[in-house]
């Protein structure tokens, strides 16, 4: 119970059940794993390709690396790599809100797309290909730099980097 806090906490979840549904997610993808694998020892054709299928879908996601070609490598998963695939993870990770908290905020609020795609959804998984498209929605205040968040964010960089300039801010716009 002490881990689920702590994740919920570190990773800006609303509750335990978006804690939960990661799981979930996970164990779906290590039971195909762990089917395929008894599949591929029997010598299944069928098998091969469909263990190609996951392990391409898990790398598009960002779960696994670009190099894994073992189902070993699924099975040993763990639910925070599904956790940082979401889409207000991300969008903290790249400094689009000064918290996780604050990013989900930003996202509900319709502050964020993907491409030209407005996003509300906190819990999307994003796609590695779809990481830099992420921007502000241009009809969102947030595009102006003087607004208090962007502020916000440029103090937090700031203090990450007190001996350098200050890394470029987040882009702005639509793709």
């Amino acid at each position: 119970m002490e881990e689920e806090r702590r994740l919920v906490t570190k990773y800006g979840l609303k509750n335990k059940r978006e804690l939960w549904k990661a799981q979930s997610i996970l164990r779906g993808f290590r039971r195909q794993a762990r089917e395929l694998q008894a599949r591929v020892r029997a010598g299944e054709s069928q098998a091969k390709r469909e263990t190609d299928g996951l392990l391409g879908r898990l790398t598009r996601l960002g779960i696994l690396a670009a190099g894994s070609t073992s189902l070993d490598d699924v099975l040993a998963l763990n639910a925070e790599v599904v956790l940082e695939r979401r889409f207000e993870w991300i969008a903290y990770r790249r400094d689009f809100a000064p918290t996780p908290k604050g990013a989900r905020q930003l996202i509900v609020h319709g502050h964020l797309t993907i491409g030209n795609h407005k996003m509300t959804r906190p819990g999307y998984l994003v796609l590695s290909a779809e990481e830099t498209d992420m921007a502000y929605a241009p009809s969102s205040g947030l595009t102006s730099e003087a607004h208090p968040v962007r502020v916000a964010i440029r103090e937090k960089l700031a203090r990450r980097n007190p001996d350098g300039p200050a890394p470029s801010p987040a882009p702005v716009g639509g793709a």
